[in-house]
């Protein structure tokens, strides 16, 4: 029996707490119910998810460089407050040939100074921003068509 096409969802430091943590400006949703959310669309896209979450750098570039080693399809990766700081996460996407679609909950362009660059967008396939939990569908949608 053929495996489906794995597409990786990796969320970086916070996250976790998505659900309690300022829902003003990131929602009630929480991780486990984006999960859920991207797991029913998956199986209608015939495609899987391997939905993982780290507070920690180093986990995220392991996963990355795993997702590249497995052959998954495309890494959908929210890194949070990493996506500011990161030299490392920036040098582990550019370092795979698999697509990797950058995603925010908020629209870090709308908000404090220091969150209006991303070191990983310019080594990203795409960046969705803005749209909440829906954002994680949209790149799915993205990441099953490639």
């Amino acid at each position: 029996m053929a495996t489906l096409p794995t597409i990786f969802v990796l969320n970086g430091p916070n996250l976790n707490m998505l659900g309690v943590r300022e829902p003003e400006i990131y929602g009630s949703t929480t991780l486990d119910e984006i999960c859920d959310m991207l797991d029913d669309k998956a199986r209608a896209l015939g495609v899987e998810v391997d939905m993982r979450q780290s507070n920690h750098e180093g986990h995220l570039i392991d996963w990355l460089q795993e997702a590249n080693a497995v052959g998954a399809k495309a890494v959908i990766l929210n890194a949070g407050g990493f996506t500011h700081t990161s030299v490392a996460i920036r040098d582990a996407v550019a370092a795979i040939a698999v697509p990797v679609i950058e995603v925010h909950l908020s629209n870090p362009r709308a908000r404090e100074s220091f969150r209006h660059q991303s070191l990983i967008a310019p080594v990203a396939r795409g960046s969705i921003a803005g749209f909440g939990a829906r954002g994680y569908e949209l790149a799915l949608d993205a990441a099953a068509r490639f």
